[in-house]
């Protein structure tokens, strides 16, 4: 089932067209990555699903309406642009927005102290929001996003400002919605958060749409063409080889992408002359290659892309 249905969305500002005929589906219980630089398109494609500006061309569907207030009441919505009220207490916060998304004050109330304690924030209640950290800001942002258990929720950069653990801690709590039977659709700049949690996605360059699909999917189509090699020995060998790209390398490792016309026997050969071999394996292309393999290496140089 389709939660979310794009089509042909375009929107300009003035000659600048920061979304181009961009149509993509979001599968209801599923975890939906929009992946590309800053200023790809991203944000302004997320503000026309919530309904916050309109597209110039094309529509979107929400469970089968089109966009209007009353699809916005069915999406939980935290912004890359972080909206707290810095002078209320915490605990004042987020009953003010709950109750402005409908929730009765006792339902609002025990769901608030159940997500403080999942963030480890009991004693925050009646802290001033303008005194938290930004990771602590962000935590509070989250809760009152997900705090009227809507079914389907969206975040724009919701890493932004987390420390590891807590974005690991917050990756778990938006497996557990996907679990749930949530539709979720965030966007990032990250390369290795959307390997590692989406189901989907959907990669932006220049406002366009340049690849879409299921990520398990994609990744085989694009075949086992990276080789990892670990070694002991010299590793001169590596800068005579020709038709390859070499992704990551260090003392006794390389993550080599084979280009055409070069068989990786030929790459074990010479680096069986320089070195011992310890690991030679040849695996699917990380979301980085695929990404570089779709929009061309000088493309994303200083995108903002993190690869």
């Amino acid at each position: 089932m389709k939660t979310i249905e794009i089509s042909d969305l375009s929107r300009s500002f003035g000659k600048t067209k920061a979304v181009q005929n961009v149509s993509f589906d979001v599968e209801k219980g599923r975890i939906f990555g929009l992946l590309g630089p800053n200023g790809a398109g991203k944000t302004t494609t997320i503000r026309m699903i919530n309904y916050i500006m309109p597209p110039d061309e094309g529509s979107i569907l929400i469970n089968g309406y089109p966009v209007s207030p009353m699809t916005q009441k069915m999406i939980g919505y935290m912004p890359e642009e972080r909206g707290l009220y810095k002078k209320m207490k915490v605990g004042e916060q987020l009953m003010y927005l709950a109750q402005l998304k409908g929730m009765k004050a006792n339902d609002a109330r025990e769901k608030i102290k159940y997500w403080l304690k999942r963030f480890n924030a009991e004693d925050w209640h009646s802290k001033v929001v303008g005194e938290l950290s930004k990771g602590m800001s962000q935590k509070i942002q989250f809760i009152a996003t997900i705090v009227h258990d809507p079914d389907i929720y969206i975040f724009d950069e919701p890493f932004s400002g987390l420390d590891p653990i807590n974005s690991e801690l917050l990756k778990q709590i938006i497996i557990e919605l996907r679990k749930d039977g949530k539709t979720i659709l965030f966007s990032t700049h990250r390369m290795e958060q959307v390997e590692q949690m989406c189901d989907d996605i959907c990669l932006f360059n220049n406002g366009k749409v340049v690849l879409t699909g299921n990520l398990r999917k994609l990744k085989k189509e694009f075949g086992k063409n990276t080789l990892l090699l670990e070694f002991e020995g010299n590793d001169s060998f590596l800068d005579q080889l020709e038709n390859v790209r070499i992704n990551n390398r260090s003392t006794n490792f390389a993550e080599i992408r084979i280009l055409d016309g070069l068989q990786p026997q030929e790459i074990l050969k010479l680096a069986m002359d320089y070195s011992e071999i310890h690991k030679f394996e040849l695996v699917e292309p990380s979301l980085n290659e695929i990404f570089i393999s779709t929009v061309g290496e000088d493309n994303i140089k200083n995108s903002g892309v993190l690869l």
